[in-house]
């Protein structure tokens, strides 16, 4: 019996060539992500960077942190980077320093000399150059470790902190850092001892030495930092100017300005919606009553005095929250008239609804024009309002006789505003429009005095 031949025909299946010895290697990333996380072992070996830098050689700082990173794995360990930079040196969970017995860093903010500006400037230059290399450093700086930080404003010593609120002043002002990280300390236990807004002072303090405080409102305002309150107890937050008193008492008198101007402008638009908003509301009652068969003009009627003295009491209200001069609030109270006005779309209309508006609500305007200063300026408010709707341009001198007639607006303001207290935008445009008027107001003072003498 014969053996059957072993089959020579290939396999379906061929083995795959074997490197025999070869080590198979990990991708750089994953080594990365399987290494035990270390940031004790991390900040030895930072230390043994910075240690032979000598205290006072701030470049030599920023190149060694740069060089640094070619080894050492910033990405990894960022935010125990910039804890080690900050405070000195790593924080457990609930700030409080790491207790190993570690030595305080060769460099960080802590080591200034001073809580001044001149002092810790140049640390943060060192860090501006280090991000400049290492750019994803900044977000976590930002996002992390920096609101991290400031956080435990409750466990670090006065110094610490003063150093601290300097350091962010400068972090935010030179872009590194958003004020946005401000509002990690808005947190109750943190405001309720004045540590919070005691550190935004010290901030805004350092920001203020050698930028404008347009540039502080823009930071605040791009960081989301709209109500400088939360900073405040909350048994405070009801004291009428408590911010603009608080910042003049520091001597930051640009800050209490720059919220009192802030508070004006949102004052303003909110009064003016509301305002607006009830006249509409009335109007479309009034157009109501007056489809009724019977009494529909006396209801009407009815209900524009009503809402006029809703207006007022609900101006009077919000002059005194803000406290703003009667002179500044008069002009919003006009435009808040002119918003809710019910006006026609056709321009042959336009004039006389303008004329019946302003004659309807001229009361609502006459308790806030006790004295000629507001007088003037309800008159430069009008004027201005007209010079930009030059649709209704021409009702300017029915309107100050409107007014007159309301007791809004006295002869001896109409005169004075004639002869040198008129705007430039369109001034002769209304001087002369309004000539026929302002010589009879003339004429009538001139009788007026003629009877005196007399």
């Amino acid at each position: 019996m014969t053996s059957t031949p072993p089959s020579t025909a290939p396999s379906g299946k061929s083995e795959k060539p074997a490197l025999t010895g070869a080590r198979i290697k990990q991708r750089k990333g994953a080594a990365k992500l399987q290494a035990k996380f270390e940031p004790e072992a991390f900040r030895d070996a930072l230390y043994k960077h910075l240690e032979p830098v000598k205290p006072d050689d701030f470049d030599a700082f920023a190149a060694t942190l740069d060089k640094a990173g070619n080894t050492l794995d910033y990405r990894k360990y960022a935010d125990q980077f910039f804890e080690i930079l900050i405070v000195g040196g790593l924080l457990a969970p609930g700030g409080q320093f790491l207790d190993d017995e570690a030595p305080p860093s060769p460099f960080s903010i802590s080591n200034a000399k001073a809580a001044t500006v001149a002092d810790i400037k140049p640390y943060v230059t060192v860090f501006d150059k280090v991000i400049r290399r290492y750019k994803f450093l900044q977000k976590v700086l930002e996002e992390s470790t920096l609101p991290g930080i400031i956080q435990y404003i409750n466990r670090y010593t006065q110094e610490q902190n003063d150093k601290l609120a300097v350091a962010t002043a400068l972090l935010i002002q030179q872009g590194l850092a958003s004020a946005n990280v401000l509002a990690s300390i808005q947190k109750d236990h943190l405001t309720k001892d004045d540590l919070s807004v005691n550190f935004i002072t010290a901030v805004f303090r350092a920001y203020l030495a050698d930028a404008s405080m347009d540039h502080l409102g823009t930071a605040l305002r791009k960081g989301g930092i709209k109500d400088l309150l939360l900073f405040f107890p909350a048994q405070k937050r009801d004291q009428p100017g408590i911010i603009s008193t608080h910042f003049k008492a520091e001597g930051l008198n640009a800050v209490a300005e720059w919220w009192q101007r802030r508070q004006v402008r949102e004052l303003k638009d909110q009064t003016v919606a509301r305002v607006a908003e009830i006249l509409r509301e009335s109007q479309v009652r009034q157009d109501e009553a007056l489809e009724q068969a019977e009494g529909g003009a006396a209801a009407a009627k009815k209900i524009v005095e009503t809402t006029r003295a809703e207006v007022v009491d609900y101006l009077k209200t919000q002059m005194k929250a803000a406290g703003v001069p009667i002179e500044e609030f008069v002009t919003i109270v006009w435009e808040g008239i002119m918003k809710g006005a019910d006006l026609s779309d056709r321009p042959d209309q336009m004039e006389a609804q303008t004329i019946k508006e302003v004659t309807k609500y001229a009361p609502i305007l006459e308790p806030f024009t006790p004295n000629a200063r507001s007088e003037i300026a309800l008159i430069n408010a009008i004027q201005l309002y007209l010079y930009e709707d030059t649709r209704i341009m021409k009702t300017f001198p029915n309107i100050l006789k409107v007014l007159y007639n309301a007791d809004a607006l006295d002869s001896g303001a109409i005169l004075y505003w004639a002869t040198k207290g008129a705007k430039p935008q369109g001034k002769q445009h209304f001087l002369k429009a309004a000539e026929p008027l302002i010589k009879v107001l003339q004429q009538q003072e001139e009788d007026d005095d003629e009877e005196e003498e007399e």
